[in-house]
């Protein structure tokens, strides 16, 4: 038997699409500490100045072999601010793994619901069969005796193959769900899914709309991704705009020079040293700084704006669920404590009226798929009173959202 928190367990440890985001956000975190990191430096050997008539090493005294050293220095703050930027990518990634857990269970949990929905009106249709076999038997008997029309067996013969072309379509919708489950749960689509017979039906009492407000506010995951990306875009523009100010490189080298100086100073060459420094200068600031800058500004308020957007859908959706959660809730007690037990009472009754000629079979069969109707619209309720509540947890972030 699988339950529904049995399902939502082995989702949540196989499914892919979860554990493919879960590495992305893994393979981010790795990010930081490069970007964070200077350049690698540059060693250099140079072969210089050699005379192109003989490129005899002793013949010049500049000729040289240079080994050099060079480092960039980015100017101070920058890499901090890279640095900064990325993390918030690898936190808003992080974020991402929560949101997309919260997805899953609730897709889980609405298609558990819906293939229960299935098992339960699969149920009610068999009995209902059983029912409408009563009802041919009995047609048959009055037909038998001179007290009844053969169309009421006609009748009651067209009804039940109704029924049946309505199990065909159930069951071909259950193995719909069964595939999708298995696909979510990453086993094999062929395999089975067999639910527990009954679940109850008493339905929480949820907490007021303005606390899943509140809470969610607080702890859904896509809100703090969002917000992420707020911090991730003002750490960008600070960058933009430390591209005003120029980068540095530092460079040393030393140069190997061969034989001895000519005449009149005599004595062998010395070898050389050499200090480098560069400044990457800003020259075309106007077409790119103050561009990057403005381009960056622009990225900070659509994060900003997205953010105000993802908060006001959330809470949209949070009202939805609820408003849907409490339809169904009504509609389940109502069905379960009055018009079901009511429609079983008027089918029973319409049956004995018919056997003793008091009541037309038309009614009774009439009565008969109203009662059926009723009947799936009862765990039709249900299913959607748990599909609401499980689209209600995603929404607000957590699974508690009960008084």
């Amino acid at each position: 038997m699988l339950t529904e928190e049995a399902a939502v367990k082995a989702s949540v440890q196989r499914n892919p699409n979860l554990a493919e985001i879960r590495e992305r956000y893994k393979a981010l975190l790795e990010i930081p500490s490069q970007v964070g990191s200077l350049p690698d430096p540059v060693i250099s050997l140079n072969a210089m100045n050699f005379p192109v008539d003989t490129f005899d090493r002793n013949q010049e005294g500049m000729t040289q072999l240079q080994l050099g050293f060079s480092q960039t220095f980015p100017f101070p703050g920058k890499l901090t601010l890279k640095q900064e930027a990325a993390q918030y990518d690898a936190v808003a990634a992080g974020h991402s793994v929560d949101e997309a857990r919260l997805n899953l269970v609730s897709q889980v949990r609405t298609r558990w619901w819906d293939l229960h929905y299935i098992d339960r009106a699969l149920e009610t249709i068999s009995a209902n069969k059983a029912l409408l076999n009563q009802f041919i038997t009995v047609a048959e008997t009055k037909y038998e005796t001179g007290k009844g029309l053969q169309q009421d067996v006609f009748l009651a013969q067209l009804e039940l193959s109704r029924l049946l072309d309505r199990e065909i379509q159930l069951q071909s919708l259950r193995r719909q769900q069964v595939i999708a489950l298995n696909v979510l749960m990453d086993q094999s689509t062929l395999t089975d899914i067999v639910l527990p017979t009954r679940q109850a039906d008493r339905l929480p009492k949820l907490a007021p709309e303005s606390d899943l407000f509140d809470k969610a506010a607080v702890i859904r995951p896509r809100l703090k991704q969002m917000e992420t990306h707020v911090d991730a875009a003002n750490s960008r523009l600070g960058l933009a705009k430390r591209d005003y100010y120029p980068d540095f490189n530092v460079g040393v080298a030393y140069g190997d020079r061969a034989s001895n100086n000519s005449i009149p100073g005599g004595g062998s060459r010395p070898d050389l040293f050499s200090v480098m420094v560069g400044v990457k200068i800003p020259l075309y600031a106007g077409t790119k700084q103050s561009r990057a800058v403005e381009q960056q500004t622009r990225e900070l308020q659509r994060s900003r704006y997205a953010l105000i957007d993802e908060r006001n859908q959330i809470m949209a959706s949070i009202s939805s669920a609820v408003t849907d959660y409490d339809r169904a809730s009504k509609q389940l007690s109502l069905f379960g404590s009055g018009i079901v037990p009511q429609a079983q009472q008027t089918v029973q009754s319409m049956l004995a009226g018919y056997q003793v000629s008091e009541v037309d079979f038309l009614n009774l069969v009439r009565s008969q798929m109203t009662l059926l109707n009723y009947e799936l619209q009862y765990w039709k309720s249900l299913s959607d009173a748990n599909e609401a509540l499980a689209r209600l947890m995603a929404a607000v972030g957590e699974e508690s959202v009960y008084e």
